[in-house]
């Protein structure tokens, strides 16, 4: 009774579907915020996503899979939610510099017609 007590205590739970590869795709999200912005936009979603799903999985059946995974998720869902937060702010000022640039070789001295 004691041995069958033991191998119930220590049997093998898979990790969350899904968990690490948001935790992945949000630690990226924060790499490829430099890149223009729009890869990390887009893994920055895409890790929020896959760690919701991961999440309501857990939710669903807790006793299924291992209780260490569960914080991939949530850690995924954090990476996301800053590599998407910094992506999108990059993307903002990205925009911002060039209207900005635009207007002021727009009005440029030398582009007045020769007047």
């Amino acid at each position: 009774m004691e041995n069958q007590q033991n191998t119930t205590q220590y049997q093998y739970k898979p990790p969350i579907p899904n968990a690490t590869g948001s935790l992945v795709l949000g630690i990226l999200s924060i790499v490829f915020v430099w890149c223009y912005a729009i890869p990390g936009i887009v893994m920055g979603v895409i890790a929020i996503v896959l760690a919701n799903k991961a999440t309501q999985a857990y939710e669903a059946n807790p006793s299924m899979y291992n209780e260490s995974s569960i914080g991939n998720a949530k850690a995924g869902k954090i990476t996301g939610i800053i590599g998407l937060s910094l992506s999108a702010l990059f993307f903002i000022i990205m925009i911002a510099y060039i209207f900005i640039l635009g207007s002021v070789l727009m009005h440029l001295p030398w582009q007045s017609g020769g007047h």
